[in-house]
Order: structure tokens, then C-alpha cells, then sequence
């Protein structure tokens, strides 16, 4: 499917500020730009985005609800009791369980952890695991990565003499539940300055707290591999404190891995010490969600909370199979989507798209809808038939707020919740149609004409001379990568083709470009369709791009050796023909 895009350059800073951080911190002031259309635009803010520290963090105590928390944390220690770990079934919330109930057992806390059944528990605090807790127990409740909006779970565990501390970080409801503690940066009135962080961040902020009163605050740095998976895999911004975490705690699986992120690693086929923030979210993440997407996800606690490194290696065959089996299924599911979006639907005006088969796998429907996102680039719900209801997934495109346009209509709606751009709902399976109704015209109102054509946001414009190894060099600095801080994007102004384009692999664009003699590789994945717009012919294009580097290895020599040489390679996001050759 042929996708146009609008071209947005972002504006350009002030040439002294420009000039001045480029000087203080030496670099060109093609990157100085980058990092002040990013915020960043003192010498103190590009030493913590470049090294950040753990000392950069904020105070946890900054949070509402902190010293509650840590209160009841330091009673549990005193009276002996045992404390339930409550998390979600995806990779935030599984990661978040096994970092407290290790770090937990680790203080002196007798702990045990329960990951609700997608299927039969469905999202969140629930009865069954109120009750495990109970038969274990417990007088504490943790909940990671859920909670803010369980009101009647907080208070069927008090019901039961267990108390609840709640570390979430999704969008509270009216009534917030009259928990021991409630940590959520985006409770009304909290004051903690950072409002970005997953499920595992917000459990990482508690772990921080406790450790800082027990003067080991030295110790919470051996979970930050769990606080990375999980603030990459929740796809949050990574600025800020997700950044700080990011950074070190990938620093950490390239390094030290635990034994169960190490057999993931190593059975996934990815490469030890290459480990990057794309590497977790299409190859790691997906394999952590499989196992509750198909299955039991304490698996996934399991794994990473494993301390032998055969019996972690095992399990990771498991999530091997898992992942297999959801990826077969899930393509299904996704050439059934399409054809019904194809013969049922007209995606040229059908603002959204609302589909529900009864038999569709509840563990896909996400995954499916993001894809099907990808290709139509439409708001998309994908529901199944659960216990008489229609429940499922919604998924958004850029600039628009799903969790809105499910607000506007929640009077057809058994319950919903999430985030702006993803969030879960049930339906009455009678009112699907009356929803989907209601749905798309809410979706028609909210949505401006922009906002339907996908932009590409870039950061400047560029000379292919620029691209110097110095300059790749300090760009690879700017990862870890994800939102609020992509990969940069350039703009190259008349560029000439040099030789024959050609399609490779699956419908991707290679050809070489030249600018003012300096000659580059280039490679647009998926570009196919543009072929006939590449041709060298005398005129020139526009080329929008990222930047990777293409290692070239001369014949015979040693691969190891270290003496390769590093080129640049064009990503290519986008072309157009340079204006003045029209």
C-alpha cells in the first residue's frame, strides 16, 4: 500500500544557542541542532543525556504516597509478613513482578508473586489472586503495572486482612481506590515531576524509596535490566528517568545479563553485547508476551527470576515454541482482518476500523490491530467472544487519542481503560454494531484532517559531506532510541541517482546518491512502489532519511581484526523529486 506522507522540518534554534552548545560540548552544529529541537540545550542537560547517572534520578520521596508505602514496606519487615506481587501479563507487568519479588526476598520479605490469566481473570487485580494470596498468607498486596483503576479489588483484599500498595501509571479513573499507599504519577495532585514512567518504573521508584531508608540504595542497580525491558517494551517516551534507566540498565544486559534474560538472549539468536532498544522490542518482548498471550505469563516471571543457567535455558526453549505458535496464529488472524476490512469496510472513508469474530485468539487481537494500523493507518479495534463478550484491543495512530474517543461512547461500553494510544474494552455482544456506529463517529468528530495523513517528522536538513565517521561516531550516542527521542531524521536536497536502482528482498529500494561529488549508499525498506521515481536521468530528488552504518570487510581479511572500514548507509524514509526539476 503506497503511503504519502507530509514532510514537517522542525524549526530551526537560534543560531547563537546553536553555535554556543556546539562549542562547549564539540560537536557539529548539525547535532547541536538535533539536541536542542529535543530540549536539550545546556552543557549540564547534554552531560545527562549523554552519561546519564542514577544520581540524576529524581527524589522517590517526590511522590505521593511514597512514604506510605515505604512505611507499610518497613512494618511488613517488622511483623514478619508474607506480601503478594501482583503484576499485568505483558512484558511491563511481568518484569515488574520478578524485580520486586526479588528485590522483596532480597530485604527479608517472605513473597510470592501471581500474573492474572488473560483469558480467565482478564487485566488487573482479581479475586483469584486475592484468594491465592490469601492461602499463602499474605497481609500486603503490591500491585505493579495495574491497580489505579480497582476500586472494588482493593477493597474485597481489605475484606480478606490484606492491604494493598498500588504502582501503576495508567490513567486514574474519578475514584481513586482507598489503598494503604497509591503511587501513580498521574494521580490528581501528585507533584512528582516526571509523569512518563511504565508500570516497573513507578515499582522501580518504590524499590528506590525503601532502599534509600535502608542506606543500600547502591543495590537497586542490579534490576535495572528488568526496568529497561520493561520501559522499552511499554513503548514510553524515553526521556527523562526512562532514558536514565534505559541507558544504564542496557548497559547492563550487554554486560551481566541474569541467567533467565540470558538464556532469552541467547535462544532469540540475538548477539550479546548488541543488545539495542529495537532488539528488545521486535525479538525479546515479543517472546515475554508469548508466553501470556498463549499461555500461563508466570512463565515469564519464572524465566527471569531463575538463578540456574540450564534450567533458565530450558524455559527459554518454551518461550521459543510459544512465540512460534503465536506467530503462525497471529498471521492468520491478520489475513482474516484484512479481508474483512477489504470486503466489509471503505478505508478511503471509514474513519475507523472496528472488527469482532468470536473464535479469534484473545493473546493476537493486539498484536493483529497494530498491524492492521500499520497497513491502513486508521484507529483499529479488534474484539473476540470471551465468556459471552465481546472484548479486545484498541490501537491508535500518531496525534490521536484512542482513550478519548472510547470515553466519548463508554455509555455502550460494558468497561474500558488504558492509553492514549492503546487500551482494552469490553462490549455487549448485541450493542457491537451499535458501537462500532457510535465508535467511528466519535472518531470522525475528534480527528482533524492532518492528523490522517502520517507525518515525518525531521530534524534537519544535511549535506551528504557531513556524514563524516566523527559524526557517526557521536550519533550513535544519541541511542537508546524510542519515542520522544527516534532515531534523527535528515533531509539531503538534490541528490543525484548514480548507476541502476534495484529492488532487493521483499520490496526494498537500493541505489547510490550523489551530492557535490560525495557518493552514499541507500536503502529504502518497503520503497519498492518508487522505483520509477528514482532514475538517473539528470534530475534530482529530496531524500528523507536516517543514518546507519555499513560495515565493509575487504576479501580474505579477518572479520575480528578491527580494522574494517564503517561507511554510512541511508535509511530511506521517503523521496520526492527536487522541486525545481519538476
Amino acid at each position: 500500500m503506497k503511503r504519502e506522507y507530509r514532510w514537517t522540518v522542525a524549526a530551526s534554534p537560534d543560531t547563537d544557542v546553536t553555535e554556543k552548545l556546539a562549542k562547549e560540548i564539540n560537536i557539529s552544529e548539525i547535532l547541536a541542532t538535533v539536541l536542542i529541537n529535543r530540549g536539550i540545550t545546556t552543557y549540564d542537560k547534554a552531560r545527562e543525556f549523554f552519561r546519564p547517572k542514577l544520581a540524576d534520578l529524581h527524589d522517590p520521596f517526590l511522590m505521593d504516597g511514597m512514604e506510605q508505602a515505604v512505611a507499610r514496606v518497613e512494618s511488613a519487615l517488622e511483623r514478619h509478613e508474607r506480601v503478594l506481587v501482583f503484576g499485568d501479563y505483558d512484558v511491563d507487568g511481568t518484569n515488574s513482578a520478578a524485580m520486586l519479588f526479588l528485590f522483596f526476598k532480597r530485604i527479608g520479605l517472605e513473597t510470592m508473586f501471581h500474573i492474572p490469566n488473560r483469558v480467565t481473570e482478564g487485566y488487573g487485580i482479581s479475586a483469584i489472586g486475592i484468594d491465592r494470596g490469601k492461602e499463602f498468607g499474605a497481609t500486603l498486596l503490591v500491585a505493579v503495572d495495574c491497580g489505579i483503576t480497582a476500586g472494588p479489588q482493593v477493597e474485597y483484599a481489605r475484606s480478606k486482612g490484606i492491604d494493598v500498595i498500588i504502582c501503576d501509571h495508567h490513567e486514574p479513573s474519578v475514584e481513586i481506590p482507598k489503598a494503604a499507599a497509591v503511587l501513580d504519577p498521574l494521580k490528581p495532585g501528585c507533584p512528582y515531576p516526571f509523569k512518563y514512567l511504565c508500570g516497573c518504573g513507578v515499582g522501580f521508584k518504590l524499590m528506590q524509596a525503601i532502599a534509600r531508608r535502608r542506606n543500600e540504595e547502591e543495590n537497586i542497580c542490579e534490576y535495572l535490566d528488568l526496568a529497561a525491558m520493561a520501559t522499552t517494551a511499554d513503548i514510553v517516551p524515553l526521556i527523562g528517568e526512562n532514558r536514565i534507566l534505559t541507558k544504564i540498565g542496557l548497559e547492563r544486559i550487554n554486560t551481566n545479563p541474569r541467567p533467565g534474560l540470558r538464556a532469552l538472549i541467547d535462544s532469540s539468536g540475538t548477539q550479546l553485547g548488541k543488545i539495542t532498544t529495537g532488539q528488545i522490542v521486535f525479538v525479546l518482548a515479543p517472546r515475554i508476551n508469548a508466553v501470556g498471550r498463549m499461555g500461563d505469563a508466570s512463565r515469564a516471571v519464572e524465566l527471569l527470576t531463575r538463578e540456574d543457567p540450564e534450567s533458565a535455558a530450558s524455559l527459554a526453549q518454551v518461550f521459543e515454541e510459544e512465540n512460534r505458535n503465536r506467530r503462525r496464529i497471529d498471521e492468520d488472524t491478520f489475513v482474516k482482518a484484512q479481508e474483512l476490512v477489504e470486503n466489509l469496510l471503505d478505508i478511503d472513508t471509514d474513519p475507523a476500523i472496528v472488527l469482532h469474530q468470536e473464535q479469534w485468539h484473545p493473546g493476537v487481537i493486539g498484536i493483529v490491530a497494530s498491524r492492521l494500523v500499520e497497513k491502513y493507518y486508521r484507529p483499529t479495534i479488534m474484539m473476540t467472544t470471551i465468556d459471552g463478550v465481546a472484548r479486545g484491543s484498541a490501537r491508535s495512530i500518531v496525534g490521536f487519542d484512542i482513550h478519548q474517543a472510547l470515553k466519548r461512547v463508554e455509555d455502550k461500553l460494558i468497561q474500558f481503560g488504558g492509553h492514549k494510544y492503546a487500551a482494552g474494552l469490553a462490549v455487549e455482544l448485541d450493542r457491537v454494531d451499535e458501537f462500532r456506529k457510535a465508535f467511528n463517529h466519535a472518531v470522525d468528530e475528534l480527528m482533524s484532517n492532518e492528523v490522517k495523513t502520517p507525518e515525518l517528522r525531521i530534524d534537519c536538513g544535511i549535506e551528504l559531506k557531513d556524514l563524516t565517521p566523527r559524526f557517526l561516531k557521536i550519533l550513535k550516542e544519541f541511542a537508546p532510541y524510542g519515542p520522544g527521542n527516534m532515531r534523527p531524521i535528515f533531509l539531503a536536497r538534490k541528490v543525484e541517482v548514480v548507476g541502476t536502482p534495484r529492488i532487493v528482498g521483499k520490496d526494498h529500494l537500493r541505489f547510490k546518491v550523489r551530492q557535490n561529488g560525495c557518493v552514499l549508499d541507500g536503502i529504502g525498506f518497503g520503497l519498492g512502489s518508487k522505483i520509477g521515481e528514482v532514475r538517473n536521468d539528470g534530475r534530482t530528488l529530496d531524500l528523507v532519511f536516517s543514518v546507519d552504518e555499513h560495515e565493509w570487510l575487504a576479501p580474505g581479511s579477518n572479520p575480528h581484526s578491527g580494522g574494517n572500514e564503517v561507511f554510512p548507509q541511508l535509511k530511506i524514509k521517503d523521496l520526492k523529486q527536487h522541486k525545481e526539476d519538476h
